[in-house]
């Protein structure tokens, strides 16, 4: 089932927000930042937001996801980036305010609509025609 993510606010004072989800349910959790906007208040300056993880190895890693500045981008469509819990967001530059939303989908572990529907099975992967070298 799909949940809409309230969202959260990076500003000076609160730089950053974990979105996490209890340790014992045993259901497969993803959340998807759909957009990440500068709100009322905020300055021309670059506010960059991060995402904040941990990679195979369990080692904290930080992927910068959005560079806004109120003059030039002050709004970034992120196209429903996946993400799996727990996650941190991190205002790393600028004093915002940065409001982040998008969905948190709940899949139960016996439900069979966990396949993506972006991947193509091995069947229509067969069909595609092959790339041809340009002619010169």
């Amino acid at each position: 089932s799909d949940l809409l993510f309230p969202g959260c606010e990076l500003t000076a004072s609160t730089k950053s927000y974990t979105f996490q989800v209890d340790e014992e349910d045993d259901s497969d959790h993803i959340l998807a930042l759909s957009v990440v906007c500068l709100t009322d208040g905020a300055k021309d300056e670059c506010n960059v937001v991060e995402v904040v993880g941990r990679n195979h190895e369990n080692q904290e890693i930080a992927v910068p996801v959005a560079n806004l500045k109120l003059s030039c981008q002050p709004l970034l469509s992120l196209d429903n980036f996946k993400l799996q819990p727990p996650v941190t967001f991190r205002l790393a530059a600028g004093s915002g305010p940065v409001h982040l939303a998008g969905w948190h989908r709940i899949v139960h572990r016996e439900d069979a609509s966990f396949e993506d529907d972006d991947d193509l099975s091995e069947e229509e992967e067969e069909e595609l025609a092959p790339i041809m070298p340009a002619k010169k």
